[in-house]
């Protein structure tokens, strides 16, 4: 089901906030639904964007192969079989010394897949070039993992508006975000979106989507082929990849850290994602910075890390500040792993 929250948490637009608490309670209320006139109006039935025949069925099946419940469909049992299979095409280890050529000629590749999205930022296109900024105060939320195609999607519109968020991996065998987005959801379904800024809450990326544009995107529509081509390439990075970003990694440390960490990137960069599975992999909740091409953020980037240059990881919890993607890699896996038994 999806949910309007009651009472939206407060948030600041600093890495040094500390972790989202839930609300005590969270009750289900009437749901929305995106109408004809451009406005979300409240209906009594799930939260569902009108769309087409197509777009219905691709939801449908969306539902299936991102949900953890297991349905026994045929998406489900596919899903199933392949976590384990890219899993052990990936080496296992995610820590140990990787051949970087190939890493980065897999992400080029993935990046190529998708190539027409989640590069650059749409904002100047808006009448109000500050509307992506101004008009969210409070970071989104939202739970995820890096390897899933509908999650994707749902970043790559992030990108195109200029959001930042506050991400919370939910890689299989997740032992901290699955559990509270049941709790607050009702069910293990990715990705799950919250926006404190209107008290909303809901599941399926083709929802998420289409409001994302219209709350944040002054009313545009999604870009064209973002929601139509998941289906048909989405699922290349997940492929090329050989599945990282999809499980939690076995040395993982039980507790987050205190403050989450900050992540320059955007979609699309094959050097980010590198690290955005990482982090996925170590349940690591942090705050991204998308900036895309064309991103409001540049500048921030700029006094930042003194380039223009991602992915850039800031650790408020060590002042640790780096740049170089395998630099990142190596810190991180050492800084939030446990030791080998």
């Amino acid at each position: 089901m999806s949910l309007i929250l009651l009472k939206s948490p407060s948030f600041s637009n600093s890495a040094l906030d500390q972790n989202f608490q839930f609300p005590a309670t969270s009750i289900p209320l009437s749901t929305l639904k995106f109408s004809r006139h451009g406005k979300w109006v409240s209906l009594r039935n799930k939260f569902r964007a009108k769309s087409d025949t197509n777009a219905n069925e691709q939801l449908s099946q969306e539902s299936v192969s991102a949900s953890t419940d297991g349905t026994g469909s045929s998406s489900t049992a596919f899903l199933s079989f392949l976590c384990p299979l890219l899993r052990l095409l990936s080496g296992g280890d995610p820590s140990r010394e990787r051949n970087n050529a190939l890493e980065v000629a897999t992400s080029s590749l993935s990046t190529l897949a998708r190539f027409p999205w989640g590069s650059r930022s749409l904002s100047d296109s808006f009448d109000n070039q500050e509307t992506t900024i101004s008009n969210s105060p409070k970071h989104l939320q939202l739970y995820e993992f890096e390897a899933c195609p509908f999650c994707r999607r749902v970043r790559e519109a992030m990108t195109e508006l200029d959001l930042s968020a506050e991400v919370y991996p939910c890689p299989k065998g997740s032992a901290r975000h699955r559990e509270m987005v049941r709790k607050i959801g009702g069910k293990e379904q990715f990705p799950f979106l919250i926006d404190p800024n209107t008290g909303i809450s809901m599941y399926e990326s083709g929802d998420i989507v289409k409001y994302l544009f219209q709350q944040y995107g002054k009313g545009r529509n999604p870009s064209v082929g973002l929601l139509e081509s998941t289906l048909f390439t989405g699922w290349m990075p997940t492929i090329l990849r050989a599945g990282r970003g999809m499980t939690k990694w076995e040395r993982v440390k039980l507790d987050p850290p205190p403050k989450k960490l900050e992540l320059f990137s955007y979609e699309n960069n094959p050097y980010a994602r590198i690290i955005r599975e990482a982090l996925c992999e170590l349940e690591l909740p942090y705050i991204l910075q998308n900036v895309g091409a064309g991103s409001k953020r540049a500048k921030l980037l700029l006094d930042v890390s003194g380039s223009q240059e991602v992915p850039f990881l800031v650790d408020p919890n060590t002042g640790t500040r780096i740049g170089d993607y395998k630099k990142i890699l190596a810190y991180i896996f050492e800084a939030y792993s446990t030791a080998p038994e």
